[in-house]
């Protein structure tokens, strides 16, 4: 399949690199060529940097790893606005959010949102914007494996980002439709403010098995 990562930061590399070892082939681009190129170089021989014009239509599938001042230029950028990326699944990790504080930014709806009113007729999932770029690949026990929550609306795009998340190594659970991207980025906030206090946020977090609730629930009745 050929992934295409708008975007030639920390976590684009770092999921390109995961991908290729999957046997995926890699399309990069961005504002800066030369920044493309590095990041495509980074990845390996199944990356290569793409001129945004070419990049649509070359992708099998998107993946924004943006920061977020620059998510809606980005798709701009190839053409989104345009219809250049309807009909296809655009995975979008960003969050508005200050990563030194958690604080949420000025935003109107999610960022996933904005993905969507800038790229009219594409499957926007979110997903993959929770856990930092040394995440990937993921090479331990199933059973501990990260869970990446995901949302959107088409379940064909929710299949597919699912399977490019198993292809990393890591579970999925599908949490609502797109409508729920806000609460997922919020969660995002939350972690970075559980850090700035100096706490480790997977302790901040119940832990919960699905298992004895659902043995509860059956007990009850």
């Amino acid at each position: 399949m050929n992934v295409g990562i708008l975007g030639t930061g920390n976590l684009a590399v770092t999921l390109g690199r995961a991908w290729a070892l999957a046997g995926h082939s890699l399309l990069v681009t961005g504002r800066n060529p030369l920044h493309a190129s590095e990041a495509a170089a980074q990845m390996g021989d199944a990356a290569s940097a793409v001129d945004p014009v070419d990049f649509a239509g070359r992708a099998d599938v998107v993946v924004a790893a943006i920061a977020w001042e620059g998510l809606e230029g980005a798709v701009s950028l190839v053409g989104g606005a345009q219809g250049s990326l309807a009909g296809k699944t655009v995975i979008d990790c960003t969050n508005a959010v200050d990563y030194a504080t958690g604080e949420l930014k000025p935003a109107s709806g999610s960022a996933a949102d904005l993905v969507a009113r800038s790229a009219p007729g594409a499957s926007v999932v979110k997903a993959l914007h929770l856990f930092a770029g040394a995440s990937w690949p993921y090479v331990g026990p199933k059973e501990t494996a990260p869970v990446v929550a995901i949302c959107g609306d088409a379940q064909s795009a929710l299949d597919l980002a699912a399977a490019l998340i198993g292809d990393l190594g890591g579970q999925t659970a599908v949490v609502g439709g797109l409508a729920s991207a806000r609460q997922l980025e919020e969660a995002a906030g939350f972690v970075m403010r559980v850090v700035a206090a100096g706490h480790n946020p997977r302790l901040a977090v119940p832990d919960v098995d699905p298992a004895s609730l659902s043995a509860a629930g059956t007990t009850s009745n």
